[in-house]
């Protein structure tokens, strides 16, 4: 198959400037495409080649389909990059793609249209013997059925509305006697929120983490695992905190979790980057959550444990090359990455739009930034509000936990408020440091981790160490792991 000579990314921020560093190591071409907001972006001027797809939401830029493939044919870019989100699990996008004899960095579609189907991918994964969350899902709504499905299930489950999310329509039951009043208090709800009040049950996890496996197949049939990562510290179901390797995690259940990651994976005759989801209980008992057919956001912390570049990895492989490696490579020490918000944690997390006055960030062996931005961009509200990705590595995870704390505390923003003080009080828990969270804890401590310890004396010392540093350290310019 013909090598690629340029790489059309069909999206933004930080992820369209880590594609770019990658295409440019490895004598790639590579097109930005950007909304009218994005214009003066990083990642348009650290492309070869800029194409305004106009618009200013995603709607009526990244999204459409018709004025990405246009800038394809226009710049001539015989691949297209979608990094995470927009169109990146399009099935109809990469099929278009392909007819126009354009290569999509990703999946087949087949696989990215089986996986997309919540309820299809774990009919599918379950053939190939992936543990699924026990659960009925039948189409009678009948209170009998309720109650016979809930004694197969076993207590305590969760009633969900069907057309649901939000935690809308859900309700936790622990008992019988909890049953009928609460699946007619989640059908309400339901009615009310989706104009659609069907209830279908799951069985309730104590203490859920959330563990997920990176894997990676190509055209011959290869597929690996790249080990797992630990995203349990979540906030309204968006990860916060991402780590590798999991922490109180015995190589027994690695290995089972990461053979069920392969199975589900084999069952779409899998290419390209991907990773398998799964919710832990507390006892080990583990079930699919689902599989995301692209790069991760966290991708960076597998990157920095074993070396590898994941965006290579994801070229090679579009270009018909075996996987480098088909066995699973060791891992080094301990990666973690945390993601700063534009965002006020006071205000419920809402989104702090204007300008970044001044951002910088410590300069370390061990620390990566991932980010969109420097000083004197502008944070709209267009898109998400994400400042940068901060990573670091350690020998062991307590050395990459404090190493974490420690450059947070020297990360400095200026601008828009930020998520930066939430996030050193959630990494300095002692919960957290033992490894003892689950997808519950900031839900659970939110009112502790949003009080204000800051001093003020720290505020003006941050203040003058910016008005007397030098010139800031421009991330992008460091080559990392």
């Amino acid at each position: 198959m013909k090598p690629i000579q340029k790489i059309l990314i069909a999206n933004r921020g930080e992820i369209a400037v880590r594609v770019i560093r990658t295409a440019k190591k490895m004598g790639i071409k590579t097109v930005a495409v950007y909304s009218d907001p994005d214009a003066h972006s990083l990642f348009v001027q650290s492309a070869d080649e800029a194409f305004s797809l106009g618009g200013t939401d995603a709607r009526s830029s990244y999204l459409d389909v018709e004025k990405v493939i246009q800038a394809c044919l226009e710049t001539g870019a015989d691949a297209v990059h979608p990094g995470y989100g927009f169109l990146s699990e399009n099935t109809d996008f990469a099929k278009k793609l392909e007819k126009h004899g354009i290569r999509f960095i990703g999946p087949k579609p087949h696989a990215i249209e089986a996986m997309g189907d919540k309820i299809g991918s774990r009919m599918l994964v379950a053939k190939s013997g992936v543990p699924v969350v026990p659960g009925y899902e039948g189409a009678s709504q009948e209170m009998s059925v309720f109650k016979k499905e809930a004694e197969k299930i076993g207590y305590p489950i969760m009633a969900k509305a069907s057309a649901g999310g939000g935690g809308k329509g859900m309700r936790r039951i622990d008992t019988p006697e909890e049953l009928e009043p609460g699946i007619l208090s989640a059908k309400r709800e339901a009615l009310s929120a989706f104009g659609d009040d069907r209830i279908l049950l799951e069985k309730y996890i104590i203490n859920p983490r959330h563990v997920e496996f990176q894997i990676f197949g190509d055209t011959k049939g290869n597929i690996i695992h790249l080990h797992e990562r630990d995203c349990s510290l979540q906030r309204r179901h968006q990860k916060v905190v991402e780590e590798t390797p999991a922490p109180n995690y015995n190589s027994e259940l690695k290995s089972k979790m990461s053979d069920a990651a392969v199975m589900a994976a084999k069952a779409v005759q899998y290419e390209g980057a991907g990773t398998v989801e799964f919710i832990l209980g507390g006892s080990g008992e583990f079930y699919f959550l689902e599989m995301n057919t692209r790069l991760q956001v966290e991708h960076p912390v597998t990157e920095m444990t074993t070396g590898l570049d994941l965006v290579e990895w994801q070229i090679r492989v579009c270009q018909g090359e075996s996987l480098p490696q088909i066995k699973t490579p060791p891992q080094k020490g301990h990666a973690m990455e945390v993601r700063i918000y534009a965002e006020d944690p006071k205000e419920g997390f809402l989104p702090s739009t204007g300008r970044i006055h001044h951002l910088s960030f410590p300069t370390r062996d061990y620390l990566r930034i991932d980010s969109g931005v420097v000083s004197g961009s502008e944070i709209t509200m267009f898109y998400d509000p994400m400042i940068a990705k901060l990573i670091v590595w350690g020998e062991d995870r307590i050395t990459a936990i404090n190493r974490l704390i420690e450059c947070l505390s020297e990360t400095i923003v200026f601008g828009p408020k930020t998520n930066l003080q939430f996030l050193q009080r959630l990494v300095s828990t002692k919960e957290f440091a033992e490894g003892n969270v689950s997808t519950h804890f900031i839900a659970d401590n939110e009112p502790e981790l949003l009080s204000d310890k800051t001093k003020e004396e720290l505020k003006l010392a941050l203040a003058g160490a910016f008005f007397t540093s030098k010139e800031p350290n421009n991330p992008w310019v460091k080559e990392t792991t």
